[in-house]
């Protein structure tokens, strides 16, 4: 039982430990490394071989895994957008699906064959280490500036490729593989992705019908309500025996793309939401570990396994899944050095442990060192081999900003745009920017002082235009600043060509 001492106690360095994941942020960004390595590094620290705390309770892992799993695919769910992620739809769903078969029978041939491992051990390596990591993979290529259909692909991968594996590694830990036979376990994830997807469609679209209905008294009440609409998709998921982790995704998809209240304050609040849930995942991850148990074998297994899902089972997978949506090598290429093997495996890990498995402890030592080699390699090099492979979007502006604010009254958005010293648009008339009808610059701001702009005003490098544009019109509005940003005046001619074959 938890007393008042205690519970003092933990919000003490509770408090301590998150503010220090969240200054350690600016610290993996500048060094180019995803955020979940010093994470895991400070669990460590704080657990039995550092300061001492003790945490084996796999059971409970694997309880709050899941639910900070959850937490973060909502998060996907409602900041990535639908047009985007459209055109490269049959591709991530293929590397969801298709790919991660591969990925799971490659690994797992390796793992015995090569390495020596048991079947039981080999199977489970091979699905916990299938699904890429949203987290892990966004925050390396939020500062590499990629076509669409390239991040289109990997984000719709990273939300879906969590279902199958988890239905495939509870079945192979608890036996129930072994006892239903190889088409009865393929029937059962079919049943339990479907059905998922199905309810999170029905939570998505009934709850928007419901948002655009209500009349909360509270602006804040907006973003608890919507992320607890993309829980309900979860929760009837789970008790229909199908698969909360796509309910959640799909529903919290659906909801983000929807014309709602508030839709912005909604995904800033569920942004710091999945923050927090990351910190306090990877850092339990952390407490898990005992660094005692990490020998030569141990690591000589991970180093080995990750050869072999890095160079073999990696590339075979979206070579075979780009059967349905075929893309020039260059871009599958990345694709494939784009997939960031993060928290998620560790934590499926935790579903073998609570059951018991044998060498369920073996296991997540495995991935746990895995996950630190192969993110320490391929997380820091993306940038450089997106160069090298010439898949950096090009038309891709660097010298517009954009920021927006809601004016939910009226249904539309305020965008402040800096113009860089780079830019393009310095010398460009108001009027010919030509800005979708309905839209229109109500302010520029130069040297501190504000100018009400008319037909002919010149913008200037380091000014900050304030854009109003109806909400429907946000997305043609923004891609008319960028054009102009890169082309100036001659954006009327260049820019809808360029953008029709770079989008």
């Amino acid at each position: 039982m938890l007393d008042v001492h205690q519970l003092d106690t933990f919000v003490l360095v509770g408090s301590a430990v998150t503010l220090l994941a969240i200054l350690a942020v600016r610290v993996s960004t500048r060094a180019g490394l995803p955020s979940l390595l010093i994470y895991l590094l400070m669990g460590v620290a704080l657990g039995e071989s550092g300061i001492g705390i003790q945490f084996e309770d796999a059971e409970l892992a694997h309880a709050l895994g899941f639910a900070a799993l959850a937490v973060i695919l909502a998060e996907g769910g409602l900041t990535t957008s639908w047009r985007q992620m459209r055109p490269s739809i049959r591709l991530g769903v293929s590397l969801a699906t298709v790919g991660v078969a591969i990925s799971v029978l490659v690994v797992a041939l390796g793992a015995h064959f090569v390495l020596g491992l048991p079947w039981e051990l080999s199977v489970l390596l091979g699905a916990v280490t299938s699904p890429t990591d949203a987290a892990a993979v966004f925050s390396v290529l939020r500062v590499v500036p990629l076509p669409k259909r390239l991040t289109g692909a990997l984000e719709a991968e990273s939300g879906l490729n969590d279902a199958p594996t988890v239905v495939l590694v509870t079945l192979v830990s608890t036996g129930a593989a072994a006892d239903h036979g190889l088409l009865a376990m393929l029937g059962i994830i079919g049943y339990e992705l479907v059905a998922g997807t199905l309810l999170g469609l029905a939570a998505g679209f009934g709850g928007a019908w419901i948002m655009r209905r209500a009349a909360l008294p509270s602006s804040g009440l907006y973003p608890l309500a919507v992320l607890t609409l993309a829980f309900l998709g979860y929760g009837a998921a789970s008790a229909a025996h199908a698969s909360g982790f796509a309910a959640v995704y799909v529903a919290a998809l659906v909801l983000g793309n929807a014309d709602l209240p508030h839709r912005t304050a909604t995904r800033s609040f569920a942004e710091g939401l999945a923050w927090l849930a990351q910190i306090g995942l990877f850092v339990m991850l952390g407490l898990l570990l005992s660094p005692g148990r990490i020998d030569l074998q141990i690591v000589g297994y991970a180093v080995g396994a990750g050869l072999i899902l890095t160079f073999v089972a990696r590339p075979l997978s979206v070579l075979v899944s780009a059967v349905v949506q075929p893309m020039p090598w260059r871009e599958l290429g990345f694709i494939s050095w784009a997939g960031l093997r993060g928290a998620v495996p560790i934590v499926l890990t935790t579903i073998p442990l609570a059951e018991g498995v044998t060498d369920a402890t073996e296991l997540f030592d495995l991935v746990f060192v895995m996950v630190v080699i192969y993110t320490l390699l391929t997380g820091p090099t993306l940038p450089r081999v997106a160069r090298v492979l010439k898949v950096v979007r090009r038309s891709e502006p660097r010298g517009l900003e954009v920021e927006a604010a809601p004016l939910e009254r009226v249904a539309a958005d305020l965008l402040q745009v800096t113009i860089s010293p780079v830019s393009k648009m310095h010398g460009v008339e108001v009027g010919e920017l030509r800005l979708p009808q309905g839209a229109a610059v109500s302010m520029v701001v130069r040297d501190g002082e504000t100018i009400v702009p008319e037909w002919r005003t010149v913008l200037r490098h380091g000014d900050d235009l304030l854009v109003v544009t109806p909400r429907r019109l946000r997305w043609r509005t923004e891609e008319r600043l960028r054009q102009v940003s890169e082309h100036g005046r001659l954006a009327q001619w260049l820019g809808g060509r360029r953008s029709r074959r770079t989008g």
